[in-house]
């Protein structure tokens, strides 16, 4: 098959240059000391009899991260960044994952934990690793990257092949042809990314050479030593070759055939690759890059998928012997000086230009001519290499081991600076982030439907449920949240279930609502649309408003709904109840937006500090909102008599809004603890009124050291809300956070095996 002149007789052009991309990335949890850890692997994690992103290789010690297949690179760093700040989250405080291939300081031999799990035939085959090869050199880390062409492209391909078993056929001579110019020519890929040219002394006390361009490509590490015994010129040799290997016992099993290209099918039999194809290759020969807080850069990414295009896209096909002096080259190339200029540079510039070529017949985005430009100026250049960078860094005084402590540490703390977020995924509402996190963390299948609507399809075993917002799931039914989203059928529901509710009137005009105002203008009371959430278009008045006070506050409830509430002000403080399964998860109070004066600054120069605050955010990015300077706010400071130049007394505390929701600005307090019980079972019962089981009731209670009793019940219900929040109980200013979307989780897969 000749896929460049399929591919380009049939304009296929745009699909090909499209693909499926995973990274596979390794790391040594690693102590503060920079000692190899030797405890076990987090519980936290859940499982790894099914966690699909976090698993273990050779150790206990070693983290695997393995990211979904994305259709573009930058989708898969999402998720790579997503791993990343569970693991760093998760693991215990005084451990880091190691940055670099070759491994942290290592005890001895017999010390290095193989993986505990319950599959004994897991821990034999690595018994027969650590035997064969020594436990130290399987502490060596790396990345996989696993590529395969779209979907899309296949399916072009399927039309043109005609039938299944043709297609079969060229979805293996294509990735064949890959894999056979990938070996031949991947010297360049060391020469560029190789990134260990030194190991600590508890690895090896080898003082034959100072440093290298890769320990982990050259001979010293961890490699098959038959890898030329495996075949890429047809499907069934190099199937053949490795069942052949296994049979007479050289390989102990398929997996651990460590060719710098493996073929993957379907199944883990390598023979499924004849009846059903390969499906992706997974390439093994990249270090890890100490300079890359993820291991492996995006730029990396995007050079490397220019590098596989061409290796198909390229009209020289690599033999047998090319294979052979590939792996000669690679390893050459390994073995030199950092700062050499590489003996293959000639072949190199040859390289560049095909890829160039590659980029101009595909019309590839400005984003590969830059990496590729890169790669011109470090072939030119050997000094800028990742390996030499490398060794001007230990050269600078720093030992191998404190360097490694330097980088760890800080991209650890690079994960909480905002732990309220995710990244890779801060675009999407914060409650949603801390699902998706602890979808992650327990090895839930997660996938991201729609990150605008913040929809999540989560699977475990053979169960699947779909999760909005990260608390509107399946368990509550479509009417209920209509229930929720109406404040006045949700108080007339409540209100014949006997709970008591404040008294009110409902109005569809501005008109009927301001010619309303002799009904309040002796009342305290509140003004609220009849529909929305997050405290939008709420004004409250606990003393008798004037006229215009009212009318601008019914003006301001109608532009964030068609109908609006104007109801009586119930004295007392108001507490966000959590309910979900039945079950009062969290309590918070919400105290006001509000700053206190320091006798010298202005009320906008108190609120601009104040909104400083790392908490504090805006659109629901953060567990606080920052204080806004609207005409709501300037309305509540008119009623108090100030402006927003006003000078407050110190330590006088001034009221920017009157309700006390955390969107519009407030402060949050986590009082679950110092709740009442019986305030508790009121709110469980209301939210079974409601048939709901996850909601967040506001309640107003003047004294919650007095309990609620049938005859004297010491609350008022205001509201329910469909939506709650989860976010602004994880993160709170004073008090526990509660973790809500685990109780989410909890609540939708209670059977999830966490041993």
């Amino acid at each position: 098959m000749n896929i460049k002149q399929i591919v380009t007789v049939h304009h296929l052009q745009e699909l090909y240059k499209k693909g499926s991309f995973g990274i596979e990335k390794e790391g040594l949890r690693t102590t503060r000391e920079g000692d190899l850890a030797l405890s076990p692997h987090p519980a936290l994690f859940g499982s790894r009899k099914h966690h699909p992103y976090i698993q273990t290789d050779f150790s206990e010690s070693q983290l695997e991260l393995v990211t979904p297949p994305q259709n573009t690179l930058k989708e898969q760093y999402k998720w790579l960044e997503a791993l990343h700040d569970v693991v760093n989250r998760t693991i215990d405080t005084e451990e880091f994952v190691w940055p670099f291939s070759m491994p942290s300081r290592l005890p001895d031999e017999k010390n290095i934990p193989i993986i505990k799990v319950e599959d004994r035939k897991e821990i034999e085959y690595r018994e027969q690793l650590a035997e064969k090869y020594g436990k130290k050199k399987q502490m060596i880390s790396g990345v996989h990257y696993n590529f395969s062409f779209s979907s899309d492209f296949m399916d072009a391909l399927a039309s043109i092949a005609e039938t299944p078993e043709k297609l079969t056929s060229w979805s293996n001579d294509l990735y064949l042809k890959m894999s056979r110019n990938y070996l031949r020519y991947q010297w360049i890929l060391t020469y560029l990314f190789g990134a260990s040219p030194v190991s600590d002394d508890t690895f090896s006390s080898d003082d034959s050479r100072q440093y290298y361009r890769s320990i982990r490509n050259s001979p010293l590490g961890y490699h098959n030593s038959f890898t030329n015994k495996v075949s890429y010129q047809a499907i069934e040799e190099y199937v053949r070759d490795i069942e052949h290997l296994v049979e007479e016992g050289t390989l102990i099993e398929e997996r651990e055939y460590y060719g710098s290209a493996r073929l993957r099918g379907k199944g883990k039999a390598v023979r499924n690759l004849i009846s059903s194809g390969t499906r992706y290759v997974e390439f093994r020969s990249f270090d890890l890059n100490p300079f890359s807080r993820l291991g492996f850069s995006y730029e990396q990414s995007l050079f490397t998928h220019l590098f596989l295009m061409t290796m198909v896209w390229m009209d020289k096909d690599s033999t047998t012997e090319d294979v052979k002096t590939g792996a000669e080259m690679n390893e050459q190339t390994a073995m030199e000086d950092p700062f050499e200029s590489s003996r293959f540079k000639e072949e190199g510039q040859f390289l560049l230009n095909m890829m160039k070529e590659t980029i101009n017949a595909l019309h590839l985005s400005s984003e590969y001519d830059a990496v590729l430009e890169t790669a011109h100026k470090l072939l030119d250049h050997p000094e800028q290499t990742l390996s030499a960078r490398i060794v001007k860094e230990l050269e600078n005084g720093r030992s191998f081991i404190e360097y490694g402590i330097n980088l760890g540490q800080q991209y650890k703390e690079v994960s909480f600076e905002k732990p309220f977020l995710v990244k890779g995924f801060t675009e999407m509402e914060m409650s949603t982030q801390l699902l998706l996190f602890d979808a992650l963390k327990l090895g839930l299948e997660t996938e991201l439907l729609d990150s605008h609507d913040q929809f999540l399809k989560l699977t475990h075993g053979d169960k699947t449920e779909y999760v909005r917002n990260g608390n509107m799931t399946s368990k509550d039914t479509y009417i209920s949240h209509w229930i929720m989203a109406n404040k006045t059928v949700t108080k007339k529901i409540l209100k014949n279930y006997g709970y008591r509710v404040p008294h009110g009137e409902e109005f569809a005009s501005i008109e009927d609502a301001v010619n309303a105002y002799a009904l309040f203008d002796r009342k305290a009371i509140v003004v609220k649309p009849k529909s929305t959430n997050y405290g939008l278009g709420i004004s409250i008045f606990k003393h008798p408003a004037s006229y215009e006070a009212y009318s601008e506050a019914v003006r301001l409830a109608f532009e964030e709904d068609g109908q609006i509430l104007v109801e009586d002000y119930i004295e007392g403080t108001e507490y966000r109840f959590v309910v979900i399964d039945d079950k009062v998860e969290a309590v918070l109070l919400r105290q006001p937006a509000n700053v206190t004066g320091d006798g010298r600054q202005t009320i906008e120069q108190l609120i601009q500090k104040k909104n400083t605050h790392p908490y504090r955010g805006i659109k629901h990015r953060a567990p606080l909102e920052k204080i806004k300077m609207g005409e709501l706010e300037r309305l509540m400071l008119k009623e108090q008599g100030y402006t927003f130049d006003s000078i407050p007394a110190e330590g006088e505390r001034v009221l920017l809004r009157e309700n006390s929701n955390i969107s519009t600005g407030g402060d949050s307090i986590d009082m679950t603890d110092d709740m009442d019980e019986s305030y508790k079972k009121q709110a469980v019962e209301m939210a079974k009124a409601l048939e709901v089981k996850v909601t967040g009731l506001d309640l107003i209670i003047p004294d919650i050291a007095k309990p609620s009793t049938k005859d004297k019940p010491g609350y008022v219900v205001i509201e329910a809300n469909f939506n709650p929040a989860m976010h602004m109980h994880a993160f709170v200013q004073k008090g526990k956070g509660r973790n809500l979307t685990r109780k989410v989780i909890d609540m939708l897969f209670p059977s999830i095996d966490l041993s």
